[in-house]
């Protein structure tokens, strides 16, 4: 996938499913939760229980979204992901060796990145896009908004501290897009199984971004 072509997806859907499941059964249904609620950009974390098996099952069943993997920590880890299909590349850090093979794989990466060197770094080294990761640690929204100044022409994906209410103030901010785990998928909720619920969660955000 071009660069451009990943950088539109980001801007028409503004918004990722970070999925981090121990039994491959609860993340298929998480996945399909929000799904249903309009996101269409889903993240399964590479220590997912059966992660490749489950990247797979997603493409097939939920043909209209784009399904990538993320918690990348290694080239290998990268590499057997690009195998497995995954159609977008996060790691929790910024790895030259991994955004180059990445690219080379012409797969999109958005490397974490914290610091504004880093986030610099990971650009010039070639990814598609740079997570902002934890922002919580860092200010938040004003952290966002402190970068547009030196580095606004750099997208940008906040992770670790967005929510369903503040997710519209980061891309008001700046942000390209944002990316949520535990907000979209409360602990409470998946253990009762409750997918229902975090249909309308999805669906809460996807319209708070799109009013934008």
């Amino acid at each position: 996938m071009k660069k451009s072509n990943w950088l539109t997806l980001l801007q028409k859907y503004r918004a990722i499913a970070v999925i981090r499941a121990s039994q491959i059964e609860i993340g298929y249904k998480m996945a399909c939760s929000v799904a249903a609620g309009g996101m269409q950009l889903i993240e399964i974390t590479w220590n997912s229980e059966g992660a490749p098996e489950l990247i797979a099952q997603l493409q097939t069943t939920l043909p209209a979204c784009i399904v990538g993997t993320g918690t990348l920590l290694t080239t290998d880890d990268l590499q057997q992901a690009i195998t497995a299909g995954a159609q977008f590349l996060f790691t929790p850090h910024t790895d030259v060796a991994m955004i180059r093979a990445a690219v080379a794989a012409n797969v999109p990466i958005i490397p974490g990145a914290l610091s504004p060197t880093e986030i610099v770094t990971a650009w010039h080294a070639g990814a598609s896009a740079v997570k902002v990761f934890p922002i919580s640690a860092v200010g938040g929204v004003s952290y966002i908004k402190n970068l547009q100044g030196p580095l606004g022409d750099i997208p940008l994906i906040p992770t670790g501290g967005v929510t369903l209410e503040n997710a519209k103030e980061f891309i008001s901010a700046g942000a390209l897009a944002v990316g949520l785990a535990g907000e979209l998928f409360p602990k409470a909720l998946v253990a009762d199984e409750n997918w229902q619920a975090i249909t309308q969660r999805a669906k809460t955000l996807m319209h708070s971004l799109t009013t934008l």
